[in-house]
């Protein structure tokens, strides 16, 4: 079956069964039940808890995540399609019943608890925007490969990012209808995926606050990604877009939302997703929110192109802290840099596109550089400061490349 059948299919009819999906939206036991279609049979869980299929000419697969090639997205266009876009699971992806689930609002920031069905949410004032997820790993590899520092967590390269028109209702008209108090400071998500255990402790389920001003800045609830709903492994049936943001910042299959008058923590504030090591605090450091600036090929890792021929190198470069002004591009190890060509569209929360044209005579191994300045006059800088869990590695990447003879 075709994924955009697949998406239709789920929406129309839900695959959780109705005693397990309570009026709070609470998904099915995915060991239960299998996803509509067919990556799962005989009441197993899907593989890599990942319901989409994972060929591998578009993903790596790196156990309950899969990270998406680069070259899988030279001439496909602006927006990455669901079928190759890299999939973060803390757990594994929830089969939700649309017609049981329920956006439940709550908390001292609140006049009173107020609850959303799918419908509700559907009939109010929708924006479209093009916005960027991106896992704040993203490029801890290249802390081991590039910079000879051991880090831990996902060995995300760069393929931890993708860009989606996302449909859906600002979080702060949804807050406006639920009764929102003057003294609210925090707003807390949580998603409906299991709770996530690490090294026999029980984090419950995932759940990041953001402050009342971000909320109501440009946050949406979205349903649609690149005008089809929502599929199961991108957040169905709703989910958080937080532009700008990392990706953990917007959370998949939202349930609950807790709206406080004072400020609200959670493991993914307190010991995830902050620097820790190195030059940071021992504490560590405040929670991770803004993401990094980076530039990624369109290009196999270790690609061989011929000599004597020219070749148009087409990658693409972001930002969490604005529009991409400019990028360079070294085809000599950094010896020199030349100008890229900037091209398409210029979305600030989203991503630029780019492309050089080389043609090599040397034959042999070659590193291929790509840095990019962004509006708040940032530059990827040469290296990144450590930190030991491996996140925002912003620094310039080396793209390894052969050069052979045609």
């Amino acid at each position: 079956m075709a994924y955009d059948d697949l998406i239709r299919r789920t929406t129309r009819a839900g695959t959780a069964t109705p005693d397990r999906a309570a009026a709070t939206g609470v998904p099915a036991d995915p060991a239960r039940t299998s996803p509509p279609d067919g990556t799962a049979s005989g009441g197993r869980a899907p593989v890599h808890g990942i319901v989409k299929p994972l060929p591998p000419e578009l993903f790596v697969v790196h156990d309950t995540n899969a990270e998406m090639r680069w070259e899988a997205m030279r001439g496909i266009g602006y927006h990455v399609p669901a079928d190759r876009f890299f999939v973060r699971n803390h757990t594994v992806t929830p089969i939700i019943d649309v017609t049981a689930w329920r956006l439940l609002l709550h908390g001292s920031g609140l006049r009173a608890p107020r609850a959303f069905d799918y419908r509700e949410l559907l009939s109010m004032p929708a924006v479209t925007r093009d916005v960027a997820i991106e896992c704040a790993g993203n490029g801890r590899s290249l802390f081991t490969t590039q910079q000879r520092q051991e880090v831990c967590g996902t060995p995300w390269r760069l393929g931890g990012i993708g860009v989606a028109r996302w449909r859906g209702v600002p979080l702060a008209a949804v807050l406006e209808r639920a009764g929102l108090r003057p003294g609210a400071v925090d707003v807390m998500a949580t998603g409906l995926d299991p709770a996530y255990v690490a090294e026999g402790v029980d984090h419950g389920r995932v759940r990041r606050a953001i402050p009342i001003a971000k909320a109501l800045d440009d946050v949406i609830l979205a349903y649609e990604m690149n005008g089809h709903p929502l599929p199961p492994d991108h957040g169905y049936p709703v989910r958080l877009i937080v532009p700008s943001w990392i990706g953990l910042a917007s959370i998949k299959w939202v349930g609950d939302i807790e709206v406080s008058a004072s400020p609200l923590t959670s493991p993914w504030s307190t010991e995830f997703y902050r620097m820790f090591g190195g030059d940071h605090p021992a504490r560590g450091s405040e929670p991770l929110t803004v993401r990094d600036l980076r530039s990624a090929f369109e290009l196999p890792w270790g690609a061989a192109l011929a000599a004597g021929r020219p070749h148009v190198l087409h990658g693409r470069s972001w930002s969490g802290g604005g529009r991409i002004t400019g990028v360079e591009v070294s085809l000599d190890g950094g010896l020199t840099w030349q100008r890229a060509l900037l091209h398409g569209a210029d979305v600030a929360a989203a991503w630029r596109r780019w492309h050089i044209t080389w043609n090599p005579r040397a034959t042999g191994p070659h590193t291929l550089l790509a840095r990019a300045a962004d509006a708040a006059g940032t530059v990827q800088d040469e290296r990144t400061p450590y930190n030991e869990l491996g996140y925002l590695f912003g620094a310039v990447a080396h793209h390894p490349v052969t050069v052979i003879n045609a």
